[in-house]
């Protein structure tokens, strides 16, 4: 196993670094200091070719202005808050409006836009990086000083684990996901229109028309929302029902989970044979078809369109802060945050 790291860029005078991992098997995973983004992860297909299966760039310029957040690290909180404020122990905190009246993904100088201290981790079966980051007290409206840190570690199975941990001098929220999109034709030789997408979910959240969960849990039966004994993706991007039309045609969704750490989610693409199993911590997952990626830049030398690509954002469900029947966020003063997702890439059987 190999782990090795150059300079990528630079940015307000600071170097921006890009590591990549390298399993036995030819494996890699390529990732910077800034945002933690995945830029890469090369995998085998059902043949033997290795080839790029997520959407990233090459030039740290690229990510600067183009990046609707690919691969990066979300944070402190991800997804929506409604308008833009929470109270918490009865004093209500504003906090930046970066998505119309509301904030979104931790606002716009969230965990995606920091360069992190990365420690490179070698032993004889996993290879990885533990990013760290200390989150000050106010930034971006949240209270705390929140100490932050993101580990990926890839072993000779083929498997990406990501574990977030985080311990705050005063109550606060917290909520990372990673915002990977995938696409497993491999090169990005074709959309995600046609990957089969199998997830243990019985209900997933209903959206209002700022993408907001309206607080509703709407049972997937007879809807192009039940993945529990696969569907491909094409089904949501087709389909009429009102929350798929909403969001760009497709899915922008979270799904509650009926199980983690489980073979919980499965996605595959029939062509390439290449499959992706995720397991996770997390009670819940968002599913984004890329219904709404502009179509103003290449991603390498593919140009960008809908569908290209799509998220799998393990986390609690967004606006959790504003529900009472969702899923805490609230990370209380001194204890410990900590949640993993592992990614299991291989073929289909």
């Amino acid at each position: 196993m190999k782990i090795s790291s150059r300079k990528f860029g630079e940015l307000q005078g600071n170097d921006v670094s890009l590591y990549t991992l390298i399993n036995e098997n030819g494996m890699e995973v390529s990732c910077l200091d800034y945002g933690c983004i995945i830029t890469k992860i090369l995998t085998p297909d059902a043949e033997g070719s290795i080839e790029n299966i997520v959407l990233g760039f090459d030039e740290l310029e690229d990510y600067l202005n183009y990046s609707p957040y690919f691969g990066s690290v979300i944070g402190r909180v991800g997804g929506r808050i409604a308008k833009g404020q929470f109270e918490l122990n009865g004093e209500t905190y504003e906090l930046p409006k970066n998505d119309g009246e509301n904030h979104l993904h931790g606002g716009p100088n969230g965990f995606d836009k920091v360069i992190w201290r990365a420690q490179e981790i070698d032993r004889k079966d996993e290879v990885g990086l533990e990013f760290s980051y200390i989150s000050a007290d106010g930034e971006e409206g949240y209270p705390g000083k929140l100490d932050v840190t993101v580990t990926y570690l890839l072993t000779n199975d083929n498997e990406l684990v990501i574990s977030y941990t985080g311990v705050s001098d005063r109550d606060t929220l917290v909520n990372l996901t990673n915002h990977t999109y995938f696409n497993l034709s491999g090169n990005l030789k074709e959309t995600i229109v046609d990957h089969e997408l199998v997830m243990k979910s019985n209900q997933f959240l209903e959206l209002n028309e700022e993408l907001i969960p309206t607080g509703n849990q709407v049972n997937v039966t007879d809807t192009s929302f039940d993945f529990r004994n696969g569907s491909r993706i094409a089904e949501g991007i087709k389909s009429s029902y009102s929350q798929n039309v909403l969001v760009g045609n497709g899915y922008d969704h979270p799904f509650m989970l009926n199980e983690t750490n489980n073979n919980e989610i499965i996605l595959s693409e029939p062509i390439s044979g290449r499959q992706l199993i995720i397991e996770t911590t997390e009670p819940c997952v968002v599913l984004y078809t890329g219904n709404n990626i502009p179509e103003n830049f290449n991603i390498r030398d593919v140009p960008s369109e809908k569908y290209l690509g799509m998220c799998l954002e393990t986390q609690a469900p967004p606006d959790a802060i504003n529900h009472a029947d969702f899923p805490s966020i609230i990370l209380e003063k001194g204890k410990q945050y900590t949640t993993k997702t592992s990614y299991k890439f291989g073929v289909m059987k």
